[in-house]
């Protein structure tokens, strides 16, 4: 895209959000690594430093990753807080399907992250629904001829 297009041709420069430039610029990865950390350790969601954090980071990486010290660090970095997220919204799915919840809170979320789990969790209400009100699923209501 444009951040490509840009880099190929020496023609402008990326403008980084706060919380990546720190990393990128001081090589700090220690920011990251905290916050990797923290989400590991937490229950809940922890908040993001954006709600485009997994996003940006993967267009700055597949774009401009020559431009960026330890790119590959980030990039794992990133990579593991999305999996320690994504892991934590299936259980909490899990948990809620078992105990046949009517709401749930997603407090901390990204859209990303919510949509991952969105079919899996729209197709556990739908059944939900159906074995709260005695309704049985599409494929059983078919007659059977005897």
């Amino acid at each position: 895209g444009r951040v490509e297009f840009l880099a190929e041709k020496e023609l402008g420069f990326l403008c980084c959000p706060g919380w990546i430039a720190v990393v990128i610029h001081r090589c700090d990865h220690k920011k990251l690594e905290k916050m990797r950390d923290h989400e590991r350790k937490e229950e809940t969601f922890t908040p993001m430093p954006s709600p485009y954090y997994m996003e940006l980071t993967k267009l700055l990486l597949n774009h401009a990753s020559d431009n960026i010290p330890k790119a590959d660090e980030i990039r794992t970095l990133v990579k593991d807080m999305w999996d320690t997220r994504i892991a934590k919204l299936r259980v909490s799915a899990d948990s809620f399907v078992r105990q046949q919840e009517a709401h749930a809170k997603l407090d901390n979320l990204t859209l990303m992250e919510i949509n991952t789990s969105g079919t899996f969790l729209t197709e556990a209400l739908n059944h939900m629904y159906k074995l709260r009100t005695n309704l049985q699923p599409l494929e059983s209501t078919q007659s059977q001829d005897f």
